[in-house]
């Protein structure tokens, strides 16, 4: 379904210019990490992508649909939990995308296992960790089989320990052939997880370079200063 075009794209929200006439393509591939400083516009981008977001202008076309269908998924900050049971949250998602009833169980039991969660299926979802509910939410998506992979500061809320189980499902995840897609505020994450860096600042997509270039070698004043900290943080 790849390529995912961007032409011009912008977003305006309050009477504020959030995303700037960004013109990109998502390829399949290299993981892609988006970076940038408080209010740069990373995860209005990242709706604008999934579909959450229409572009006050420009255009975001999916080049290669096949007969409509787009096979991709997003995951938040802060997932948002079912009141029902683990499997039963991925089972859901299973079913408003056709899967049959027997199909669903299994799968939604499945992908739990491959998670580390097949202990906790039949809790409630709401009452489990946040490091639970994170690794749950990426089941969830996982279950879908996407093509492309959307994560929004995807280990923000979390501690080391729980940071480090999500990190390890995002490459379980990409070594099955997914795309990933995800904004970050960690830099050593964003070592860790990526292959290409996409650079906002003020809305603007400022850089585009492998993550060792982006680095080492930042090609704009706005980058080496983010680099340095010396733009805020979101």
């Amino acid at each position: 379904m790849l390529p995912l075009v961007l032409e011009q794209v912008s977003f305006v929200a309050g009477g504020k210019l959030i995303v700037d006439r960004v013109s990109m393509e998502i390829v399949e591939g290299p993981r892609t990490v988006i970076l940038g400083p408080n209010g740069a516009g990373k995860s209005v981008l990242m709706r604008l992508c999934h579909g959450l977001l229409a572009p006050t202008s420009g255009t975001i076309a999916w080049r290669g649909a096949v007969n409509g269908r787009l096979r991709q998924a997003m995951v938040f900050q802060r997932p948002v939990m079912l009141r029902r049971s683990a499997v039963a949250n991925i089972a859901y998602g299973l079913k408003l995308n056709g899967v049959s009833p027997r199909e669903r169980e299994l799968r939604a039991r499945d992908v739990l296992e491959a998670v580390g969660l097949a202990g906790i299926a039949d809790r409630p979802a709401r009452v489990l960790s946040g490091g639970e509910q994170q690794r749950l939410a990426l089941a969830r998506a996982w279950a879908l089989g996407p093509e492309v992979l959307f994560l929004d500061e995807p280990t923000a809320n979390l501690d080391p320990r729980a940071s480090r189980d999500i990190e390890t499902l995002i490459g379980q995840i990409r070594a099955g052939g997914t795309k990933i897609v995800m904004t970050t505020h960690n830099l050593g994450q964003a070592k860790r997880l990526g292959d290409e860096i996409l650079f906002l600042n003020e809305g603007r997509l400022v850089e585009r370079t492998s993550v060792d270039r982006f680095f080492t070698q930042p090609a704009s004043a706005e980058a080496e200063a983010f680099i340095r900290g010396e733009l805020p943080w979101n």
